[in-house]
């Protein structure tokens, strides 16, 4: 069982498997940021440490029904002559579900909510939506990521140790992102329109059409240092324009 602990393949592959672990756990990061953003102060730390929990359960999970797994890769029917398999259908569905989701909560933040009931039994209504929302989410992130981690590593044991360890770097991590998203809107609509692009992303290769990984992420890093330097410009802005209201103010004093 521990025989992958003497050879130097089974470490590059731990390694290799736990940042593309942590690389594709960036979406689902900041989908829960936003999700446990709408709920009460505390509870989105619980909300945030189950839903990670979730997705590690779901990718274990996974790991170990692995023949279940790749026979979703076998066709189940042929609509107009392309043959349809359980992971397309999956890959579809969860396409739709992030476009209709991260279209309505970009509604929500540009357009407003309606005065919700602050009643106890809604919030708890709220928390369980959360969750379930946060588990489909789960299942459809770790459907591709259990077949990424066996193209690379046949040892269970390295893949399992790569799952633990990303999600122990993204517990690590949430909280400082889901923080820095609800403070900034304009991040918080960035990743919104980031999850649209990887809902498209999945529609389509359920239809058979292959899209590079590489660049899905370029072009979300490229987005976030734009971000960020404007952030940056912001900030010196308001920082010049506060400088030049003191020494007005001193001057007339």
């Amino acid at each position: 069982m521990f025989e992958w602990l003497s050879s130097p393949e089974a470490w590059i592959a731990l390694a290799t498997l736990t940042s593309l672990e942590i690389v594709l756990g960036i979406d689902n990061i900041i989908f829960i940021s936003i999700l446990v953003g709408r709920l009460p102060e505390k509870q989105r730390d619980i909300a945030r440490r189950l839903g990670l929990s979730l997705a590690m359960i779901a990718r274990l999970v996974l790991l170990f029904s692995i023949s279940w797994v790749m026979g979703l890769k076998e066709p189940w029917f042929i609509l107009m002559e392309r043959a349809f398999s359980g992971r397309d259908l999956i890959l579809i569905g969860g396409g739709l579900f992030l476009l209709a989701k991260a279209t309505h909560e970009i509604h929500n933040s540009l357009e407003g909510v309606a005065h919700e009931d602050t009643q106890s039994s809604a919030a708890v209504a709220s928390f369980g939506s959360v969750l379930v929302q946060i588990g489909v989410l789960d299942i459809i992130f770790s459907l591709d990521s259990v077949i990424t981690a066996v193209g690379l590593s046949d040892q269970i044991a390295v893949m399992s140790i790569a799952i633990i360890l990303s999600v122990a770097v993204m517990l690590f991590a949430a909280k400082s992102i889901g923080d820095f998203v609800d403070a900034h809107p304009t991040i918080k609509i960035l990743a919104l329109s980031f999850l649209i692009m990887v809902g498209m992303t999945l529609m389509v290769e359920g239809f058979g059409v292959h899209v590079p990984k590489g660049y899905i992420y370029f072009a979300m890093a490229f987005s976030v240092a734009v971000e960020m330097i404007n952030l940056r410009v912001r900030k010196n802005q308001a920082e010049a324009i506060r400088l030049r209201k003191q020494m007005k103010e001193s001057e007339t004093s």
